[in-house]
């Protein structure tokens, strides 16, 4: 996978100023700590630069055993660490969106036609815009507001965690609908079967280092 330029950056810092801590790094970079925490989470993933907990990034191999734990969870399947999908009807409301946002603390929802199949996704950018000086956004369907399925970045199943984070990383995305697509081509039926976002992702490359 090609690496951003941002992604060369970090590399080019950690070699420089090995150990160095994430927040260094962003300090460096002009940006803040949860802006790179993905960027910094691939690399590791992708064995560019090691970590080790309370210390910082290497470059190399500092980290041998971090890396050889790092290496198997990335070809980890989508389907065995997925989340339950949050969701909402095309037909429901900015008002709805607003409420199920709050309730489940997520950045986006997922978007469904009454079939089940994927229509769009949401997000607190999308409800900020139409609800900004706009005392009747309450009320809009949210088929009015939201990216539709054509453009939305998903992933399957079977696919593995490596590439649902150099996807979420190419394209700017937190999180990923996880799909099965079926049906006849005329027609195909996108199936809305997990989500997969950028923490879990962190979580799992976490727990490889912590167990090191």
């Amino acid at each position: 996978m090609e690496l951003t330029s941002r992604q060369a950056e970090i590399i080019e810092l950690v070699r420089k100023h090995a150990p160095i801590t994430g927040e260094r790094i962003a300090e460096l970079l002009g940006v803040t700590r949860p802006t790179i925490r993905s960027d910094l989470g691939l690399l590791v993933m992708l064995g560019y630069i090691d970590a080790k907990p309370k210390v910082g990034y290497f470059a190399g191999s500092e980290s041998r055993e971090a890396k050889s734990e790092i290496a198997p969870r990335a070809e980890t399947r989508v389907r065995e660490v997925m989340g339950v999908p949050i969701v909402l009807l095309e037909t429901a409301t900015v008002s709805d969106a607003i409420v199920m946002l709050f309730l489940e603390n997520v950045g986006n929802l997922i978007i469904v036609d009454a079939s089940g199949s994927l229509a769009g996704i949401v997000s607190r950018k999308d409800l900020l815009k139409v609800t900004f000086n706009n005392p009747q956004a309450s009320t809009v369907p949210l088929n009015m507001v939201m990216t539709r399925a054509p453009n939305v970045i998903t992933i399957a199943p079977d696919e593995t965690v490596r590439e649902a984070m150099g996807r979420m990383i190419q394209h700017e995305v937190d999180g990923l609908p996880v799909v099965e697509r079926s049906g006849p081509e005329a027609a195909p039926r996108t199936e809305v079967i997990g989500r997969i976002t950028k923490t879990t992702v962190i979580k799992l490359l976490y727990e490889a280092i912590r167990l090191t």
